[in-house]
């Protein structure tokens, strides 16, 4: 039986998030499971990962500076080289960076050894300190790796170039389920009574976490003198920071924080448009969700997004900080009720390539290349 693990920062932000479809393939494959990452569980106790068949508890620490990655670096070497693992598929840049210096030994001994890039640090504009701090890293990790896959066009072009892994591959992101994400599954006159928000208002939706990177106050300024709602889905740092700045501009009856939300194809059927203002992607999972419901997208033009988003087919791009830009896109979507039918028709029509069923076929491939 084949061995296989699979390594992430954390538990449930990231393995049990995106990777419960991979795990299921490799037992499909008749593979041995197992899953290293931090536990970061509400309750530690309460660890349930399906198709695992062997979990890690790993201190990994998203900071690079971190010196508990050390002891990271110790406990899952010790694993490596006892197991002896046939594949091992890292995730995120910490995590990726200790594991495969952990699996130097182990590919002498045939071990492959893939990482995800789910967006390099070093994307094109980034600050200058990303490019001397992460490139190299990974340039230097790049030839401890046997399949290097991006997720975007902007990555896949940069690692076949620079990068110096025996095999560079891309695939369509994690993949989104189309099967969740469907059109008129949801009462949307009883949701948005649910949400306080009149039945016949134009409403636009942003999913994601309240930081700096998802850039929501772009958006939040843009529309908050309209007669819009806006909802943003998720949690973070910022909320404090965004509620006050809503009240400032007296918009708190129209622009909602709702938190973390587990109905986002709900909240998506319930409105007009998908907004996006992020400064960094990799290839976003809540545009793809978006798009499977059928909405037209207002987004920045970054990497990532310009890979979903066909400019004036699927949506609007605009640069992450123009406000007044942001706001000419969402008012011209808002007033026009066919241009925003034909361009979530696009949307859920392109969304298929992305689609879960893609991606797994897509990494079943690679799998099975390197076994």
């Amino acid at each position: 039986m084949k061995k296989v693990l699979i390594t992430a920062t954390v538990l449930q932000g990231h393995i049990l998030v995106f990777h419960i479809p991979t795990l299921k393939m490799f037992k499909d494959m008749g593979c041995e499971t197992y899953v290293a990452a931090k536990n970061d569980l509400a309750d530690p106790q309460d660890v349930n990962i399906p198709y695992c068949d062997h979990y890690l508890d790993i201190p990994f620490e998203r900071s690079p500076f971190s010196l508990k990655n050390i002891s990271a670096y110790q406990q899952l070497k010790a694993v490596i080289d006892t197991v002896k693992f046939d594949i091992v598929h890292c995730h995120t840049p910490v995590g990726g960076v200790v594991t495969r210096l952990a699996c130097r030994k182990a590919r002498k001994n045939g071990t492959k050894v893939v990482y995800t890039a789910h967006g390099f640090h070093f994307y094109k504009g980034a600050p200058i300190i990303n490019r001397l701090l992460y490139y190299p890293v990974e340039k230097l990790c790049s030839r401890m790796t046997d399949v290097l896959i991006t997720i975007n066009r902007e990555d896949n072009e940069l690692a076949k170039r620079k990068m110096k892994a025996k095999l560079v591959e891309y695939v369509p992101g994690v993949g989104v389920d189309l099967d969740r994400f469907v059109c008129g599954t949801t009462d949307v006159a009883e949701k948005r009574r649910e949400l306080g928000i009149p039945e016949d208002a134009c409403v636009l939706l942003s999913v994601g976490e309240l930081n700096q990177n998802k850039n929501h106050e772009t958006v939040i300024r843009a529309v908050a003198d309209s007669d819009l709602f806006y909802l943003i889905a998720g949690e973070g740092d910022l909320r404090e920071s965004h509620i006050r700045l809503i009240e400032e501009l007296g918009a708190a009856d129209r622009i909602k924080l709702l938190g973390f939300r587990t109905d986002v194809g709900a909240l998506c059927e319930a409105s007009d448009v998908f907004v996006f203002p992020s400064l960094r992607e990799g290839l976003p999972v809540s545009v793809m969700e978006a798009m499977a419901c059928g909405k037209p997208c207002v987004a920045s033009r970054i990497r990532g997004n310009t890979d979903l988003i066909d400019e004036d087919k699927g949506g609007i791009l605009c640069s992450p900080e123009d406000t007044e830009g942001f706001r000419k896109a969402i008012l011209k979507l808002a007033s026009d009720r066919d241009l925003r039918q034909s361009m979530g028709e696009y949307n859920a029509e392109k969304v298929k390539s992305f689609g879960l069923e893609a991606v797994t076929a897509s990494l079943r491939g690679i799998y099975e290349k390197i076994l």
